[in-house]
């Protein structure tokens, strides 16, 4: 692969590697060893250093390559975030998903836009970063698991808090049309086990109905729903401007004549605030241990109610004086900032000190579709602000 810095030959070898990227079929929660191994070996071919994270099993891993500045400054280092990790596919497809398709400037795939397309560019850059005099640390950071609340990205958070890695500029390349993102709402999901006690239809007080009892927790979330509009903090730039609350699924039961004893609600929240979120859960379990538990254990001491955490992803907050956003203001010329209504890494690195942003190629609109794709254009455009922080970032 070429390492000329050439702006036709970076292009070219960004296409090349997500084509490559593409092929890895890294669907949330399956083995990403292969893609992360790929990075890895372009990024230490270039001069970095690494180390790599992992799941219990070993069989998700997150990757953290650092090219070291080469002259000390008060330059704080860059770091660029991406996911690995890709949506599942369906049977619609007007192309293969996992194999890079070029048509009418636009490359298909599925993570061509989300966010295989950011994670080509900054590798593509590796070579010339590598090159560069740098006065200031270049990070890339990929994680696993992302689309599946952000399982991988707090492992590695914990990682750069032990190794004392908590300041810097951080990107978050989501699709966002290379506009600056300051902003999001966090995004908690929930799946609540109700058990009880089975029965004959016939004689309802003889068992614990667990879609009963569910359906008495969905009433006070959708309670809980009213308050946190009416809590919502003044002027919120989001739409809408409050936290939001709602059910994704009950399920429960095996026959009309059977008294459930199994149920299960599938439900999220997404604050504006964290208080909101610790404001839910709070009320929540005050409810199920002071109303529905002792209810329950009336007729059967062995009623449960669990609640599994499937992922809380925290948000995004907008800061007055963000390091992030000014920086890449200065490098684009474009000083808006907008809002998005879906969730990303950027939180966890803002919550340990890292100044954060999130700016990358691809429309949001094409994520997770079938038929997913990044047009060339979007491509060209981050690897032109790759070069400008480039510029940014070498001794005169």
């Amino acid at each position: 692969m070429s390492t000329e810095n050439n702006s036709d030959q970076i292009f070219k070898n960004s296409i090349k590697i997500l084509t490559d990227l593409i092929a890895f079929k890294t669907i949330s929660g399956e083995d990403n060893n292969a893609l992360i191994n790929y990075c890895d070996d372009i990024l230490k071919k270039n001069g970095a250093t690494s180390f790599k994270t992992y799941d219990e099993e070993k069989k998700r891993v997150n990757l953290f390559a650092t090219l070291k500045s080469k002259k000390t400054s008060n330059k704080k280092p860059v770091i660029f975030s991406g996911h690995t990790d890709v949506v599942p596919v369906s049977k619609n497809w007007s192309t293969d998903p996992f194999v890079a398709t070029v048509k009418n400037n636009k490359i298909f795939g599925r993570g061509a836009c989300d966010m295989k397309g950011f994670i080509a560019c900054t590798l593509a850059y590796a070579p010339i970063f590598g090159k560069t005099n740098l006065d200031r640390d270049i990070h890339f950071s990929f994680t696993f698991d992302e689309e599946t609340a952000c399982q991988g990205a707090p492992i590695l958070i914990k990682e750069l808090k032990k190794r004392e890695i908590s300041s810097g500029i951080c990107i978050v390349g989501e699709p966002t049309n290379m506009k600056i993102v300051d902003a999001h709402k966090g995004c908690y999901e929930y799946t609540t086990h109700f058990e009880g006690l089975a029965g004959h239809g016939s004689k309802p007080e003889k068992g614990v109905n667990a879609v009963e009892f569910a359906t008495k927790y969905i009433n006070k979330l959708m309670e809980l729903r009213e308050t946190l509009k009416s809590n919502a903090p003044k002027n919120c730039i989001f739409d809408p401007p409050y936290t939001t609350l709602q059910i994704g699924g009950i399920s429960g039961g095996i026959a009309r004549n059977v008294i459930a004893d199994k149920c299960r609600v599938d439900w999220e929240l997404r604050p504006v605030i964290k208080k909101d979120g610790e404001f839910v859960n709070d009320q929540m379990e005050k409810f199920v241990n002071t109303v529905l538990l002792p209810e329950m254990k009336k007729t059967f001491t062995g009623s449960k109610i669990t609640k599994e955490i499937i992922g809380e992803i925290i948000g995004f907050e907008r800061e007055k004086n963000s390091d992030a956003c000014e920086f890449i203001s200065n490098l684009t010329g474009d000083n808006s900032k907008e809002v998005v209504s879906f969730g990303t890494e950027a939180g966890l690195f803002q919550e340990i000190g890292i100044s954060t942003v999130v700016c990358g190629p691809g429309s949001i609109e094409q994520a997770h579709k079938v038929d997913e794709f990044i047009t060339l254009e979007q491509i060209n455009k981050c690897l032109t602000l790759l070069k400008d922080i480039n510029n940014n970032s070498k001794t005169n």
